[in-house]
């Protein structure tokens, strides 16, 4: 499958995350229960219930909700990505050594390394079809190739699903849920949080300082994909914020407002470029001729953007690092 056909059927941008006005006094509760046993159960976005003897103790995850599950002080025994695990550098701060790797690629994982590395529990997301928050639960789960090798999965552990779509203050709320479940610590969350709330006021004053418009985007040899701020729940949570995305029609397709070379040119009119670094990066638009007098592009003001966690501790460093650029941009 192409990084574009994907990114169009899972909705990503390659972009994730939360709205935190909505978050601030969010405390969710974990949807699990142990009985006087140790049994343990629990009920996912998807609404599936896992029932297990006892909690999870070893959980393997896909990436995205690794680094969330590492951020709340749950580390996996195995992960599998979208690219690179070892070299992924939203792994930078945590320790990888006993992490099994089983996947550096979409949809490619290793079947048997995973079960050498025995997880009680696997990790995945599921992305809405639609605006509607319409989950497609015929299909495989985000981060696996089909309903076939999901099924290969579900031998190996039980699989939950983190719904990724609509509000982030929902998504994270989803993963906090989550790894209270799996035993993490309140403390480690309400410290995150605290971090968290001081990065999202300074975003907000930066947007307010800077009143700059902010388009995120993806593109490929096929054209221009602009991210739909209402639909994906970091720039929805951001905007909730105070960042002014490029949001030409905001009623339009789901998720995308996409863009052919030819038509390239409705697309420049943000102050700065965020763009996925799984496409093309500054010397590829500059080659194509009907974008390369983008303001923000001839200004220098555009910057490789990766999806972060869907947890308080990414999104922390995710604000601080937006709100730098916006400070260190200009109006064009």
């Amino acid at each position: 499958m192409t990084i574009s056909s994907r990114l169009r059927r899972a909705a990503l941008v390659l972009v994730p995350a939360l709205a935190l006005v909505g978050l601030a006094g969010c405390s969710p509760t974990a949807a699990s229960d142990a009985d006087s046993s140790g049994a343990w159960s629990y009920t996912d976005d998807t609404g599936t219930t896992v029932k297990l003897d006892q909690q999870p103790k070893r959980v393997a995850s896909f990436a995205d909700y690794a680094l969330g599950l590492h951020g709340n002080g749950i580390d996996p025994v195995a992960v599998f990505g979208r690219v690179d695990v070892a070299t992924d550098k939203r792994f930078a701060d945590y320790d990888l050594g006993d992490t099994a790797i089983v996947g550096n690629s979409y949809g490619e994982i290793d079947l048997e390394a995973l079960a050498e590395a025995a997880p009680d529990l696997i990790v995945t997301g599921i992305y809405p079809t639609d605006r509607d928050g319409t989950l497609d639960l015929k299909g495989p789960y985000y981060g696996v190739a089909d309903v076939e090798q999901q099924e290969q999965l579900e031998k190996i552990a039980p699989v939950v699903a983190i719904k990724v779509g609509g509000k982030g203050a929902d998504v994270i709320a989803s993963l906090n849920k989550l790894s209270k479940a799996l035993g993490a610590d309140d403390d480690t969350i309400a410290a995150a949080k605290e971090k968290y709330d001081a990065a999202a006021a300074d975003l907000t004053a930066a947007a307010k300082e800077t009143d700059l418009e902010v388009t995120q985007m993806y593109a490929d040899a096929s054209g221009v994909y602009v991210v739909k701020p209402q639909d994906e729940p970091e720039t929805e949570l951001y905007s909730e914020l105070g960042v002014k995305y490029t949001n030409a029609n905001p009623d339009g397709y789901y998720y995308w407002d996409i863009y052919s070379w030819e038509n390239a040119g409705q697309a420049m009119t943000g102050d700065v470029l965020l763009v996925n670094v799984e496409g093309f990066q500054q010397s590829d638009l500059e080659a194509q001729a009907t974008f390369a007098s983008h303001p923000a592009l001839v200004a220098g003001q555009i910057h490789s953007w990766n999806t972060a966690a869907l947890d308080y501790t990414s999104q922390a460093k995710q604000m601080e690092t937006l709100a730098g650029i916006l400070r260190e941009s200009k109006a064009l």
